[in-house]
């Protein structure tokens, strides 16, 4: 009996000390970055519009041509950053062609606002980005934000 219960003691903790208990857990940032993305509005005196999702975004030119859907293909020309100015990623001029179904939820459904010639921003939490873990070199949690140009729907 004694056996037993040594045994079971060593189980449990071996069980308790499992190597994916080390993993990173999931960090909810929408508090923060429901704050971070209210001042840089009004830091930079931006007229945004949020989305029950918690995204937000600026619309400066609205375009006059067609509206793409969440499944459109579509050609954007963009420059992405973080709220300290920081550009993480950037397009050439001629922009860049995709399936908003393969990207961010943030584009999914941000890009779907603007018509083909208009431009605008997108202030995307993490929750709609890339969540809490870390994504090259996006830090987990963070605030994306994107100027975005709508060239075309493909």
């Amino acid at each position: 009996m004694k056996y037993i219960l040594t045994s079971l003691l060593a189980l449990t903790l071996f069980i308790s000390c499992n190597p994916s208990d080390s993993q990173p857990t999931k960090t909810d940032y929408t508090v923060e970055n429901e704050k971070e993305i209210v001042d840089y509005i009004a830091k930079n005196k931006l007229t945004a519009k949020r989305t029950d999702s918690g995204l937000y975004y600026v619309i400066n030119e609205p375009g006059d041509g067609a509206q793409p859907t969440a499944s459109s293909n579509v050609t954007v020309v963009y420059k992405g950053y973080f709220t300290n100015g920081t550009v993480f990623d950037q397009s050439k001029p001629a922009g860049l062609s995709f399936g908003l179904n393969q990207v961010i939820k943030g584009w999914t459904e941000g890009i779907p606002f603007f018509k083909v010639g208009g431009s605008g921003i997108l202030l995307v939490p993490s929750h709609l980005g890339y969540g809490s873990y870390n994504y090259g070199s996006i830090p987990g949690g963070s605030v994306l934000i994107f100027d975005v140009k709508l060239s075309s729907i493909n």
